[in-house]
């Protein structure tokens, strides 16, 4: 049995863990880390987590946890995670960072977009990006330090990449994508803004130009195409637990059908397990991918605009969160990677 601990696991992404790795076969929960919950269990803030109610969250106390587990799921907050990867990872133990303190590779472009400085680049080097429909499932197979992607960057990046893999689409041209998500986005935390009144028959953009995924979803996009690409960018809020819908334009290099198009994404994706691109006419749904590990991928080609749309649907707090991780840890560990992720999505 693998030994996990989950740091910072009372919020949502780390309820999302206890729960998937519930009925994970080879792995075993020991530690469950928590500041303003310790003493409690999982169970008396999560209702459905009634399986770990003898378990009980514990302050963070890296020394005391070392022995304790082979892999550490990291799930504090930006900024905190930093110190306490690097004591894991340099004491050998596999690390799974769930926040954005590893993603981006360049130190001063996180200081620039997050605010604080990066004080552990030699660790921020060897930390290997999670998301392995971007072909890179052999690095995270031999990686120690996993730098768990953002869920706003998985589904456009899932969008993004048979397109732009496939040369469907001109170098020099935009990239505008539009993406929708539930409140459960913001983590949970007591803000106004984020209370049913303030939410409830409501739909509002933020953080235009501004979103601090968007450096991530660049740097995703260098990866597939080896060029620096900007990408325009806006996130909205709607009214719903969780989910993320993406909408993603981009101007088609050449003439190119819909059912050429289809084409393309289908052979990127035909060994994934979790990417599922629908028949044509077909869009994805939240309700559809909810609660589950997969992404949807729907297109059309706009042959007046000489444009191509292509729509993503995530779940952000699994395969844009814990799920991830999850699959993650199962190429590490050399466990099959769908383990304890192949439920369906639930609907209604």
């Amino acid at each position: 049995m693998l030994r996990v601990a989950i740091c910072g696991g009372s919020g949502y992404t780390g309820a999302e863990l206890l729960r998937l790795l519930s009925g994970h076969k080879r792995v075993r929960v020991v530690a469950v880390t928590s500041e303003r919950s310790a003493g409690k269990s999982p169970a008396d803030l999560y209702g459905n987590l009634y399986a770990y109610r003898n378990l009980k969250f514990q302050p963070l106390r890296q020394e005391k946890l070392l022995e304790r587990a082979d892999l550490f799921f990291m799930a504090l907050p930006h900024g905190a995670s930093q110190a306490a990867v690097d004591f894991f990872y340099r004491s050998g133990k596999k690390v799974i960072d769930l926040s954005a303190d590893f993603r981006l590779k360049d130190p001063l472009l996180y200081e620039q977009w997050y605010g604080v400085p990066h004080n552990f680049r030699g660790t921020l080097r060897r930390a290997v990006y999670g998301l392995p429909e971007l072909g890179l499932r052999d690095k995270i197979k031999k990686a120690t330090l996993i730098a768990n992607p953002g869920c706003y960057p998985t589904g456009a990046l899932l969008g993004l990449y048979p397109a732009l893999k496939g040369g469907l689409v001109k170098k020099s041209s935009p990239i505008i994508l539009d993406s929708k998500s539930g409140t459960s986005g913001a983590g949970r935390k007591a803000n106004e803004e984020f209370a049913y009144c303030g939410v409830n028959e409501d739909l509002r953009a933020y953080a235009i130009g501004t979103h601090r995924h968007t450096p991530e979803i660049e740097q995703g996009i260098a990866t597939i195409t080896r060029t620096k690409t900007m990408v325009n960018f806006t996130p909205h809020l709607v009214p719903m637990d969780r989910g993320i819908l993406s909408t993603i334009y981009l101007q088609l290099k050449n003439k190119t059908t819909l059912k050429e198009a289809l084409g393309v994404f289908r052979k990127a994706y035909a060994r994934e397990p979790f990417v599922r691109v629908l028949r044509e006419g077909a869009y994805p749904s939240t309700k559809d991918v909810r609660g589950s590990n997969f992404c949807d991928i729907g297109l059309q080609v706009d042959s007046r605009t000489g444009t191509l749309v292509v729509v993503t649907a995530i779940d952000n707090l699994v395969k844009g969160a814990s799920g991830a991780a999850v699959q993650n840890m199962n190429l590490m560990m050399g466990f099959k990677e769908t383990t304890a992720l192949e439920a369906l999505g639930l609907n209604p």
